[in-house]
């Protein structure tokens, strides 16, 4: 199943409301720490750091957290960003597209994506994009869920294909987590993302497995 930019962008508006509530549940509160990992993965004290996709804000604020002087949070869902302004009005929050992101070249000096390239209609041009608007020597993480190997991977069927879409129809606006499982499986996996990310122009690339290998922490620096 492949939604449209559009289709997307509405569901994510749909789901703003129990999307913090979903995102401790399907990760048993694991992801707070995740994103604390990425902010420190790549934030310096003084920094100014992108967060891309930023959702309602979690993976900003440890941005800041981690040191950042100025953190710009972006994200096509006005809802999403709604939530995020509540949570840290002193932060910048801007409605844009991953695609073409509205900063001028070398803006930033560290970037982070949690769990939002996944969505992206072309992943490339969006890392290129990361890419243009860090400065040379800069630095990028990127959370996302990837596909699990060895032992888990039952587990992972059985708590992503069944049982996060049916909790996600208790809550208001929750069905759409039936896309989720799908998202996941078309998404490359933690190798070919990495190779990606050295074919949009960083170096030094490395990735983390958490959770089993359920998701994935990818680390580069802007050539």
């Amino acid at each position: 199943m492949t939604l449209a930019p559009e289709a997307v962008r509405t569901m994510f508006d749909r789901i703003a409301p129990v999307y913090d509530a979903m995102n401790r549940v399907m990760t048993m509160g694991l992801d707070l720490r995740w994103r604390k990992l990425a902010a420190r993965a790549v934030v310096r004290e003084g920094d100014r750091v992108l967060d891309a996709a930023c959702g309602t804000g979690d993976l900003a604020l440890a941005d800041r957290r981690a040191g950042a002087a100025r953190v710009t949070g972006l994200d096509f869902s006005e809802p999403m960003l709604a939530r995020a302004r509540r949570k840290a009005p002193d932060l910048e929050w801007v409605r844009g597209d991953m695609l073409a992101l509205p900063f001028a070249d070398a803006t930033f000096d560290a970037a982070t994506v949690g769990f939002g390239v996944r969505n992206v209609a072309d992943l490339p041009l969006a890392l290129r994009e990361l890419r243009r608007v860090l400065r040379a020597g800069g630095r990028v993480a990127i959370l996302e869920i990837t596909q699990p190997r060895g032992l888990l991977r039952p587990f992972y069927s059985l708590w992503f294909d069944r049982l996060v879409p049916l909790l996600g129809r208790l809550l208001p606006g929750g069905d759409a987590y039936t896309y989720l499982p799908a998202s996941v499986k078309r998404f490359p996996g933690a190798e070919e993302l990495a190779e990606s990310l050295r074919e949009s122009g960083f170096g030094d690339v490395t990735f983390r497995l958490f959770a089993g290998s359920i998701v994935a922490l990818h680390t580069g620096v802007a050539e």
